[in-house]
């Protein structure tokens, strides 16, 4: 079976009573939003309480929480699961598909010549010149065009500031790497500003099947639905009968941010790049359930579906009616609030999302980057 079924625009009808379920008036939480536009980028707020961000992941990976919607695994009922009995939830005929991007340490902690502390975050970079990075930068006020950065008083320069990108709210600046080498040597993934402390083990940011990549190669975030897995779990999918295959989307921090604007459709969307193999159109083409591992897999997919492009930029922005033609379900975090990947999901399950949300907080899931995750199906097309 070829799997590239449509998706046609989520019904207006609430889902099916579900264990857990809260009513959709319940206290802070917005009403679902109708089959037409424009819609407020209100109506993807809810409560989301500091205590229920998880701050550390989990040990041992695959203990996740794993909120199963009904449908993926055969059921008609939502369960509780973690992410080791996802090899019970699959088999022959399904194909994980995992985006094996690699974390760049991009955080770097400087010095200017005078003593005062400087940091930088890259993010990508030039389309010409591999020293020339887009980057974060503070204090930016204080680090003006040609300012060079230091890692130790009194040391050569690493890094020189140059001027700033887009619009004046846009906080991006130009910097060039005077010694490439100083972000194997001192750099740090960067962690959520939601997360208040850092690892003690920097590979807990990273997934198991990360490739191994240049600087240019490699993401300013985590792929965070992937951090769940092990090689246990990922080879026990395979004895159950399930394929697992490969892509590459090189993550921007603006994947995680809220959106500001007042509506969904004022949003504009970042660039990301991206890499699809042959092989794992191919196998997505010959499955039966094609499972995509986080919404960058399957911003990858449909972008190279869409297109017909296997790699370049996607500037492809999910939400509201989508025509999915490869993903037929989706592992995936509990995202921010306001944030492009809660439209994603809702694009992608429909309003059954918000059910899911309020189960999750009322029965103790973790949120965000270390928090557990939920398995959903593609809603069905509309009769």
């Amino acid at each position: 079976m070829v799997a590239v079924s449509e998706s046609e625009p989520e019904s207006e009808s609430e889902p099916g009573s579900s264990p857990g379920r809260v009513g959709v008036a319940a206290q802070g939480w917005a009403g679902h939003r109708t089959a037409e536009g424009p819609h407020p980028m209100d109506e993807y707020d809810y409560p989301l309480p500091e205590g229920a961000i998880a701050q550390t992941p989990i040990e041992p990976r695959s203990a996740a929480r794993l909120l199963v919607a009904p449908g993926p695994g055969g059921s008609g009922t939502l369960s509780h699961r973690t992410v080791a009995d996802l090899p019970g939830l699959v088999g022959p005929g399904d194909v994980l598909v995992v985006n094996d991007t690699r974390v760049l340490t991009g955080r770097l902690h400087l010095k200017k010549d005078t003593g005062g502390r400087a940091e930088v975050l890259l993010l990508e970079p030039g389309d010409t010149d591999a020293a020339t990075w887009e980057a974060l930068v503070r204090p930016g006020r204080r680090l003006p065009p040609g300012t060079r950065l230091v890692e130790r008083t009194g040391g050569p320069p690493v890094v020189e500031v140059g001027p700033t990108i887009g619009g004046p709210d846009d906080g991006r600046r130009r910097v060039r790497l005077l010694d490439p080498t100083v972000v194997e040597r001192a750099g740090t993934v960067p962690l959520p500003p939601y997360i208040h402390h850092g690892l003690d083990d920097p590979d807990r940011y990273q997934t198991v099947y990360a490739t191994t990549r240049t600087l240019g190669d490699r993401s300013a975030a985590a792929p965070t639905a992937g951090l769940h897995f092990t090689p246990e779990v990922l080879a026990a999918c395979r004895r159950a009968g399930a394929g697992v295959a490969h892509l590459d989307l090189a993550i921007g921090l603006d994947t995680f941010r809220p959106i500001t604007a007042a509506t969904a459709e004022d949003h504009v969307i970042h660039s990301e790049r991206y890499s699809v193999p042959e092989a794992t159109m191919a196998a997505c083409a010959a499955a039966e359930r094609v499972i995509a591992v986080g919404t960058t897999a399957v911003r990858a997919l449909e972008s190279a579906a869409a297109t017909g492009e296997l790699s370049g930029r996607t500037q492809l922005y999910i939400h509201g009616p989508y025509r999915f033609r490869v993903v037929d379900v989706l592992i995936t975090n509990f995202h921010l609030p306001r944030s492009s990947l809660l439209l994603l999901v809702e694009s992608f399950c429909g309003p059954l999302w918000r059910d899911l949300y309020r189960t999750a907080l009322a029965e103790g899931y973790r949120f965000l980057s270390f928090g557990d995750a939920m398995m959903v199906a593609r809603q069905a097309p509309a009769s």
